[in-house]
């Protein structure tokens, strides 16, 4: 075990280097010269310029990328050009709300993800499978900003029960949670059908049945967690996609999460602040994938790494 996890991070670095090479290949292709947005509309070419010297912009592409990784290796992911504060005391101080919006929706999602795909592998081509399967489609296809609109004009505007956005307490998470849990529920529910479906007719499970096991045991005990591997796997892939996804729903409900920090970050064409963002969202990633990589051996013993 220890060696297939020294293994699996050193596998990340490569992944991590090509990364921040993509992203900074990226947003330096981005059209429009943040010394400029940063010395104002009215600024001359003397003011643009100086505001470029110094902070390295006019610079050959490749020595400001060998100043990038220098500093990331030294822990610096770089000064905003927008804030002038280092990019990880803003990422550090916006991030609990993402991680914090992300979770939310990772339990809305595995809840609701889960009982509808049961329900659905429990009865197939019955009226609960087809209206299970309805909900997941909807969820799948709902464009995200669409389904936050909705929320808002229902929720805060008609009913007034919740804040139509912003950063707080608990009730500034619930919407935006149910939007991304939601959204993310359909695909879960989808993977879980067919993966109960597949374990479900197998021999063992009859032999349960003919035991005089409750229905309920078997549907929980044994065949649930025979399907769980595929489940665990498409839960880490959706982790980081709430994580991404955030970027629209923070900006949808005005919350200070690293989802809106990186729209406004584009906007400026601040280079450092979404080079390390995306840089951070990918480390994350990549753990929350090792992280569901350990948890097969634990719900099937028949995993080992070696």
């Amino acid at each position: 075990m220890f060696n297939y996890v020294i293994k699996r991070v050193l596998q990340m670095i490569p992944t991590l280097i090509g990364v921040s090479i993509l992203s900074f290949i990226i947003i330096h292709s981005v059209p429009g010269d943040p010394a400029q947005l940063i010395a104002g509309a009215d600024a001359t070419a003397e003011q643009v310029q100086s505001v470029s010297e110094r902070l390295g912009l006019d610079r050959p592409l490749y020595e400001q990328y060998v100043n990038y990784v220098t500093g990331l290796l030294r822990g610096d992911l770089g000064i905003s050009l927008h804030s002038e504060r280092p990019v990880l005391e803003e990422i550090i101080m916006r991030f609990p709300n993402t991680i914090q919006l992300t979770l939310y929706s990772v339990i809305i999602m595995v809840i609701v993800g889960l009982l509808a795909g049961i329900m659905s592998a429990t009865k197939p081509n019955s009226i609960r499978d087809n209206a299970a399967m309805m909900f997941s489609l909807f969820g799948i296809s709902m464009p995200v900003f669409w389904f936050g609109i909705m929320l808002i004009l229902v929720f805060s505007y008609y009913l007034q029960l919740l804040p139509s956005g912003g950063s707080g307490g608990f009730k500034y998470f619930i919407l935006p949670s149910i939007v991304l849990g939601l959204s993310s529920s359909g695909v879960l529910a989808r993977l879980t059908r067919s993966s109960i479906l597949e374990v479900i007719h197998q021999d063992f499970i009859r032999t349960a049945r003919a035991k005089g096991v409750k229905e309920r045991l078997v549907v929980f005990k044994h065949t649930l967690k025979n399907a769980l591997v595929p489940i665990i796997t498409i839960i880490g892939l959706e982790f980081g996609t709430l994580l991404g996804g955030a970027v629209l729903t923070e900006t949808v409900f005005s919350m200070n999460g690293l989802g809106r920090f990186i729209i406004q970050a584009i906007q400026f064409r601040d280079y450092p602040a979404v080079q390390g963002s995306i840089l951070f969202v990918a480390t994350i990633f990549v753990v929350v994938n090792l992280i569901v990589d350990l948890c097969y051996s634990a719900v099937d013993p028949r995993i080992r790494y070696e």
